[in-house]
């Protein structure tokens, strides 16, 4: 076992099981078992659809609650709620979240805060108040906090995976809940599920498709596509030449940004660092861009959007993903670790210049043999925004 797979295994240790056959350059369209492990995960998977619908959960465990998102809180699925409740619901919040609805500073340390609402908070435009920060929207009373619930940082968890703003709705069950849950037509997943849902996704991420796409930078290049075997979001692997063959390749890990690297915005520097090591890869005749689905550095577009409305409110990019309930960075690096590996690299040259990502990636068992500069001037109206990342997360100048 390579350092790449002793460093996986440790994190999970029942990775989903999935089939390679013949000489598909690791790739397979032969379905993942559907197991306990897969089910469990499409549980989750579940769920956070459910979520995103405004359709209330079940969150089992010790502790059982049924929860709704914020976020997405309809009529309908506050009706849903209190059909599952045996008792008052509560807001669970990030800590920063509630520090600005509460206007005070929070104990450090905690993972949520739980705040009792009164029947008049109790509506969909007071809920998503509480939730996202740039609503204009007053709260006619101050909420009161109160003790938080076990299960809360599953909850938030859970919330945070739909890629929706940290904010949930939960209430307390009784013993019958999954039964009453089914009777309703909602789902139920295991608090368990939800926390192993992160890693255990990534290990049975795997290549489904691969084809030739030659692009203006780098005639010689391939795309294959990896999917988890939950069916979930897909990421890419720009494959520059034949990598494979190469000692160290030069590799990139680029999280996708639909503004910068499609429409060109000039408030990021994204599309210049994708375009930039495409380039620098076909120089060189090999390489690897790895496209990952973490827009947002991991909060997803329409967060990041919502964090742009907060820096023009004068927070930068740390502040604004705080204020929003998310952390300064919600990457994943266990998915580019298991690309490589399927792709069969274990050694590289990394082409960024954050050490964050070097010290990421080495700790999932990537052999790093050097890191290789990767930085563009400001234009005027990223530079507060390029500062930011040098004087926040220490991203390197040169």
């Amino acid at each position: 076992m390579n350092d790449m797979s002793k460093s996986r295994s440790s994190l999970v240790a029942t990775p989903a099981s999935h089939a390679a056959s013949g000489d598909t350059g690791g790739l397979t369209n032969v379905a993942p078992d559907a197991g306990g492990d897969v089910m469990r995960l499409r549980h989750v998977h579940r769920a956070m659809s459910e979520l995103r619908r405004g359709t209330p959960v079940l969150l089992t465990g010790t502790s059982p609650l049924v929860l709704l998102a914020a976020d997405t809180a309809g009529a309908p699925g506050l009706v849903e709620l209190a059909g599952l409740a045996l008792g008052a619901p509560v807001m669970l919040l990030s800590p920063l979240r509630a520090a600005s609805v509460l206007g005070r500073t929070m104990e450090p340390g905690v993972p949520a805060i739980a705040l009792k609402l009164s029947d008049t908070l109790l509506v969909p435009q007071f809920l998503r108040a509480f939730a996202d920060p740039t609503i204009e929207q007053m709260l006619p009373e101050p909420p009161r906090q109160v003790a938080v619930p076990l299960a809360a940082a599953s909850a938030l968890a859970l919330v945070k995976l739909a890629r929706l703003l940290p904010a949930v709705l939960v209430a307390p069950t009784g013993a019958d809940a999954e039964i009453r849950a089914a009777r309703l037509g909602l789902l139920s997943v295991a608090e368990a599920d939800v926390l192993a849902y992160p890693q255990a996704s990534v290990l049975g991420l795997h290549g489904v498709a691969e084809a030739s796409v030659p692009l203006q930078a780098a005639g010689e290049c391939r795309i294959r596509a990896f999917r988890a075997p939950d069916a979930g979001i897909e990421h890419l692997a720009i494959l520059v030449g034949r990598p494979e063959d190469a000692t160290s390749p030069l590799v990139r890990l680029h999280s996708e940004c639909f503004t910068g690297d499609l429409l060109g915005s000039l408030r990021c520097d994204c599309g210049q660092q994708l375009r930039g090591a495409i380039a620098r890869m076909g120089e060189e005749g090999a390489g690897v861009l790895l496209y990952l689905a973490q827009e947002g550095r991991g909060i997803g577009l329409v967060n990041k959007l919502r964090a742009y409305a907060l820096q023009d409110r004068g927070l930068d990019t740390v502040d604004a993903n705080r204020a929003l309930g998310w952390g300064a960075d919600e990457r994943n690096y266990m998915i580019a670790a298991t690309m490589l590996e399927s792709l069969g690299i274990g050694r590289i040259r990394l082409l960024t210049n954050n050490p964050d990502k070097m010290a990421a990636l080495a700790a999932c068992g990537v052999r790093i043999d050097g890191r290789v500069a990767h930085s563009f001037a400001p234009n005027g109206i990223n530079d507060e925004y390029l500062a930011t990342k040098a004087r926040r997360f220490g991203h390197l100048l040169d």
